[in-house]
């Protein structure tokens, strides 16, 4: 599938940022980007690494220059920044805006669009990104799998479950800086705590990915503690200390808030 000629951005903040960087690392997948001014480092710093990077200080002139639109702009100041632009029918718009629904961007563009959503990460810059797409759109999963793999929801619930999901990026650091502190607690050096979880955890993640979609987590769990072993009381204290109901209610939460 091919992906469009050029591309352009409504908002220039970290995951403009990310997405023109993943595109346009050599090889480029696409030949011309063109981002909104703002915010102006952002834009100055792209332009400045990227030939193919046209920074444009009117919205309405990326809307008519691009075949795909990414609206990467804050829920706050969206409606804002939206309404006074005219798109075109059957125009490609993947709208990064986070918890704003479906019927809310459509009242806001206005026009018959073909309107995807998609939650990138900060990994696409990398090519290494999963990014969650509503509803499967062949286009708008072409450009994702170049930045990594998309994975295509088939209903609002599933594409709300992964944005729920990966609100646990903050707590997966979290976990690695509270084991590094209770390691320096007990005498190790943080540098040393550093450079032996960060690979421990990824060699996992590693292992996870590798094992496909026919093994189940809790089975890598159980092969990864032995009866009677360390992770195997690790992961028991966990859960009967409320581990897994606090993880489970915090998920919860979250997703309520994304669907409400």
């Amino acid at each position: 599938m091919p992906l469009p000629q050029k591309i352009g951005f409504i908002g220039t903040g970290a995951i403009t940022d990310a997405m023109v960087r993943g595109l346009l690392t050599e090889p480029a997948a696409v030949p011309h980007v063109m981002v909104s001014h703002r915010s102006a480092n952002i834009s100055a710093k792209l332009a400045a690494d990227f030939p193919q990077v046209l920074v444009s200080g009117d919205n309405q002139a990326i809307v008519d220059s691009c075949d795909t639109v990414v609206l990467a702009i804050r829920p706050q100041i969206a409606d804002e920044v939206i309404r006074p632009l005219a798109f075109r029918d059957g125009q490609k718009v993947i709208s990064v805006i986070a918890a704003t629904s479906r019927e809310t961007l459509f009242d806001w563009i206005r026009a018959d669009v073909r309107l995807s959503q998609a939650i990138p990460l900060p990994f696409v810059a990398r090519r290494k990104g999963v990014t969650a797409v509503y509803p499967p759109d062949v286009d708008t999963a072409a450009l994702f799998n170049v930045l990594g793999n998309a994975v295509e929801c088939e209903t609002k619930k599933e594409y709300d479950l992964l944005a729920a999901a990966s609100a646990l990026m903050a707590t997966y650091f979290g976990i690695m800086h509270r084991t590094t502190e209770w390691l320096a607690e007990n005498g190790l050096p943080e540098e040393k705590g550093r450079a032996y979880l960060a690979p421990l955890f990824a060699s996992l993640s590693e292992t996870a990915v590798l094992a496909g979609k026919d093994r189940h987590y809790i089975d890598l769990s159980r092969e990864f503690a032995t009866g009677g072993g360390l992770n195997e009381q690790v992961f028991q204290e966990f859960d009967r200390n409320g581990g897994t109901g606090a993880l489970k209610r915090a998920l919860g939460q979250v997703l309520e808030r994304i669907s409400s």
